[in-house]
């Protein structure tokens, strides 16, 4: 067994130094003849731990995002798949192979659109890209499926590495087909030539969503096959319908053992041993500090007690429920352990998240700011950051709070987001009471 770690140690060192050396500028045609041999030993778990290796030895992400592409394609055709056996209809797996079917399906008949295009552009031409364009954009769907659920068991096994490289990928994806798309708009209004620039943005689209499919099938399934349980598999099983289906429907042959299905909250490590008692979250924003009461929050059965007041755990629950924002609390070492759950959450929050670094829960191009605001909020140089932005019709308002204790010491960060876009209309003093006033006044911010 002790050879077979040290030979498969060594592949993986040998796959860094060799894959480097590709990304130092040495050409593709040199290097791939070495890696040939190599890479038939290697499965897609070593190829996963060489790019996490990269990372380890502080190669920038964005680096390694632009060497992905490269040593890809090198190594596409070479990996050796190990036999899984069938795996049944409806499983996470197959939904997202069925759906990365129907997606090549999509890409292929948008490139012959593309490449039989006239140089005006003839609207039915342009329908019928319009068309192709909405179906290939629902790959968001699939991303989004693969980015809460699937990289978040991959982390419980330190898988992190190429869970973050392949996400800012998905994310150059989605910039493609965003831009691919205002391009059409332009050309369908008749304000722009639609030719080669038109053409340009849709092939770049096609071709990053066809890149990520193969990274997909080669490296990111097979990976996710050998080191994912089956409590692992029933818990992205359950979660999936959250998300939603990106152009087929999931078969129903596979249903997990009941044993198989358990909560987040048990199935991620690392949260048993953070805080196992109730905390009391004290909200010190600068301009009007507060300390924690002598007496603490305690649980005294099924009633949630405190200095001013206690609640059964229902009506904590339903108050959680009802407030119009959401709220998410990160401890002191950047896990996610609670999110409210109401009827209308701003952004979705599937319960993967628990026991997630948070760090883990946000795309690359925003990371920096999440690490920042932590750093800040550990450091005690600030208390409170936010930032307001315009969101699928609505004008949402996110908060951060440094939750501390008596003495100062920092417990976590809570995030508050509210969709303020009613709030912003209003005008004067209302003093009687007016339900139509408040349903007015939705409706109108809607409609906006």
């Amino acid at each position: 067994m002790s050879e077979l770690i040290d030979n498969r140690a060594q592949r993986i060192r040998q796959l860094k130094d060799i894959v480097m050396r590709l990304h130092n500028g040495e050409s593709p045609d040199t290097v791939k003849p070495i890696l040939m041999d190599l890479v038939k030993q290697c499965d897609a778990g070593e190829i996963a731990a060489m790019e996490q290796a990269i990372m380890a030895d502080g190669v920038p992400l964005q680096q390694v995002m632009n060497m992905c592409d490269l040593h890809a394609d090198v190594v596409r055709d070479l990996i050796r798949q190990r036999d899984h056996g069938p795996i049944q209809a409806g499983h996470p797996i197959d939904t997202f192979r069925r759906e990365n079917q129907a997606l090549s399906n999509v890409c292929e008949q948008l490139r012959t659109v593309i490449n039989a295009m006239s140089p005006t552009g003839e609207s039915d031409e342009l329908a019928l890209i319009r068309s192709l364009l909405f179906d290939l954009m629902s790959v968001d769907t699939h991303y989004q499926r693969k980015e809460n659920l699937l990289f978040s068991c991959l982390e419980r096994h330190g898988i992190t590495g190429p869970s973050k490289v392949m996400w800012g990928k998905d994310d150059e994806a989605r910039a493609l087909l965003k831009a691919a798309a205002s391009t059409l708009k332009s050309s369908l209004s008749g304000t722009a030539d639609p030719s080669a620039t038109l053409q340009s943005d849709l092939a770049a689209a096609v071709s990053a969503v066809e890149s990520m499919i193969q990274k997909e099938e080669t490296i990111l399934f097979p990976m996710a096959l050998e080191t994912l349980t089956e409590q692992e598999w029933a818990e992205i099983w359950v979660q999936s319908e959250e998300f939603g289906w990106c152009l087929i429907e999931p078969g129903a042959e596979y249903q997990p053992l009941d044993d198989d299905i358990v909560s987040p909250c048990e199935a991620a490590p690392g949260t048993a041993d953070t805080q196992t008692t109730p905390v009391t979250l004290n909200l010190m924003p600068p301009d009007k500090p507060q300390g924690l009461p002598e007496k603490t929050a305690a649980d005294s059965g099924n009633v949630f007690t405190y200095p001013t007041g206690a609640l059964s755990f229902a009506q904590l629950g339903a108050i959680f429920t009802t407030l119009p924002l959401d709220l998410t609390f990160v401890d002191a070492d950047d896990r996610v352990l609670f999110f409210s759950e109401g009827p209308k959450r701003i952004f979705q929050r599937p319960k993967a998240v628990l026991g997630r670094k948070v760090q883990h829960c946000h795309p690359p191009s925003s990371l920096s700011i999440v690490e920042q605001i932590l750093d800040d909020f550990k450091a005690g140089k600030q208390d409170v950051a936010e930032f307001w932005i315009n969101f699928i019709e609505m004008f949402v308002h996110i908060r951060y709070f440094a939750v501390r204790d008596n003495d100062g010491k920092y417990l976590g960060t809570l995030e508050l987001t509210q969709d303020v876009t009613a709030i912003r209309t209003l005008e004067g003093e209302q003093r009687l009471l007016s339900y139509e006033t408040n349903r007015d006044n939705a409706a109108s911010a809607a409609s906006d």
